[in-house]
Order: C-alpha cells, then structure tokens, then sequence
C-alpha cells in the first residue's frame, strides 16, 4: 500500500499493478483496489529449500519464488518490478527506457544483481523457462534471487545498460557497509529497499508507552515511510475496517477535526505525523531532529553485535566523525 501511495505521490505516468497471495485481507484488498489499477491474486510458490535458506539466516524467503508470476502480466509489454519493501522517492517511470533484465548490483555481492527492482518483459515463454528452471536447478540462495541471477546469468558482463544506478536499489545495508558514499550520494536516491527481517510496518509499537524500536534502516527513510502510510493509507483502512479493530502501528488521535497519529521512538522523544499534506514538511522536521539524537550507550559487545547486524550507531558514537577521530587518535 505504502508503496502504491508513493508512486501516485509522485505522479508515475505507469499503469500500477499488485500481485497477492490468497491470505491478504477483504479490507486490505480493497484499500490495494483503490491504489492500484490491477490487483491479481496468484497462488503463492515456495522453494521449500530448507538448506539454501539457512545458509541466509531467512528461512521466510522461500515464499518469493511468488514473485516469478510477474512474467504471466502479458497484458503489459514492459515492467518494472518492486519489491513490497521498497520505497519510491521519485519519479522513476525513466526505468521503463531499459530493456529486460535490468537491475541493480546486490551490496552483498555485485557480480549479481538485486531482485527486489529488476525490468522485465512480461511473456508466458519465460515464465515457464523460469518454472522449468527451478524444478531443475533451483536457487542457490533458496528465494527468487538466485533464481532469476543463475537464470539471466549473463547480467553481470554482457550488456552494461541493464546495470541500474545502486540509487534504483539503495538497499538499508549499504548505507552502514559504506557510509562515506551513502553521505555523498543519498541525496539521489529513487527507490530505498528496507532489506533485512525487520521492515518498516513490522515495527513494534507499545500501546502503552507508544515506543517504537527504529533499528536496522536509516531514520530518515523510515520516516518517509512512515509518513506515506500515517498520512494516506491508515485512513483508508480505517474506512475498510470501520467499527472492526485492527492494528494500525500506530496511536490516532483527534486534533482540530483531523487525525494525527503519534510515533515515539525509543529515542523517547515524541513526534507527529498528520494526515494532511500542508502540515507534512513541519512534521518530517521535527520526526528527522528527534531521530538525529544518539541512542543510549552501549557495551563494547552490545556495540559489536550491533556491527554484525548492520545496525552500527551511525549517527552518534559509530558515526565516520568518531571514527575518523579515533583511528587520527590510534595513529598519533
């Protein structure tokens, strides 16, 4: 939803099309029937590669397989795939001038590309090639990914202008891998990839404390994320849902005859998202200067734990700052 909202938001000339699996909600299809042009319901394909998908530490991703049915959207003569934790920050509708398949490297190894943006060619032909190859070789990695790398396995070296720029697919973890690039080259960004366990809407919200653990993304994607679905997606479920209770992630309230729904990060500082598009700038101000505070410190392990995960204190006491000033320190 989130998604679709922010690629209306940033007026995509491109029909909007959604692919679910039959466990998506009445409301939810509706609200997805009003952002979209086309919501089609496939059966979902799991790659059942237990071995492949511990290798990852992701044994959830086996479902992906799901995404393959793309390739049956023959309506279409070209499109372009997301992934349903990407983000659009742009307009991108540039991408539909490349050709199948275009795609961006993956951070953890750039000799294949990452699948969560790719450009295809929609054709029954190649979706069962895709179904044939599977049952034959299947994925290397157990999810759609190495799948679809082993498939256009000549991405890597043969044709250049199917690399997509790394700011299509600027993925949570290269912005701690590499921070002196994400520092210079951020500001470009297009398409942000929340990759990881942890996705934006999977947040915790403590209903009592309304606290918000805000690890493993930087804060400033995270609050446009956030913002897209407070400001034009809750609204919606909530006529879907109407007297029915459901879980929004978030707190609303009534200020002024509009809703505002309260975010509180476990910086403890409170901030507001409101639904209406005037108040938005002011709210992402006062949302971004909260989250620039340091967290609370942590033990040399907590801290090393923290590298591994790819949630380093970027902002604070990991920052390329302190750590510039303590390697100057080192060498003296």
């Amino acid at each position: 939803m989130v998604l679709g909202q922010s690629l209306r938001k940033h007026k995509t000339s491109k029909k909007l099309a959604a692919l679910i699996g039959p466990q998506v909600s009445e409301q939810c299809q509706a609200v997805l029937r009003r952002i979209f042009d086309e919501v089609k319901l496939v059966d979902v394909l799991d790659s059942g590669d237990v071995a492949h998908l511990a290798l990852m530490k992701r044994p959830e991703l086996g479902v992906t397989f799901t995404k393959l049915h793309c390739w049956t959207l023959t309506r279409y003569s070209k499109c372009v795939f997301m992934d349903a934790d990407t983000l659009v920050l742009c307009n991108i509708d540039e991408l539909f001038d490349r050709e199948e398949l275009s795609a961006a490297p993956d951070p953890g190894w750039p000799d294949c590309f990452n699948s969560g943006v790719f450009v295809f060619r929609p054709s029954v032909e190649t979706y069962a090639k895709l179904l044939q190859h599977c049952a034959e070789h299947g994925s290397f990695d157990g999810g759609d990914q190495g799948v679809l790398n082993d498939f256009f396995s000549d991405w890597a070296t043969a044709d250049i202008s199917k690399h997509l720029p790394f700011i299509y697919n600027l993925s949570s973890i290269a912005i701690y891998t590499y921070l002196p690039a994400f520092k210079r080259y951020a500001a470009n960004a297009k398409v942000v990839h929340f990759l990881g366990k942890t996705k934006p809407w999977s947040h915790a919200l403590d209903a009592k404390g309304r606290q918000m653990q805000a690890e493993g993304a930087h804060p400033s994607f995270l609050l446009d994320w956030w913002a897209v679905y407070a400001s034009s997606v809750v609204p919606m479920l909530q006529e879907q849902y109407g007297d029915q209770p459901f879980h929004t992630g978030c707190v609303a309230e009534v200020v002024d005859g509009l809703p505002v729904f309260p975010v509180k990060f476990h910086y403890s500082h409170m901030v507001t998202v409101e639904s209406t598009q005037e108040q938005e700038e002011e709210n992402l101000a006062s949302f971004a200067q909260a989250l620039h505070l340091s967290s609370p410190e942590l033990s040399s392990q907590e801290r090393k734990q923290k590298w591994e995960q790819g949630q380093a204190d970027y902002m604070g006491m990991d920052s390329f700052d302190n750590i510039k000033r303590k390697l100057d320190t080192f060498l003296k």
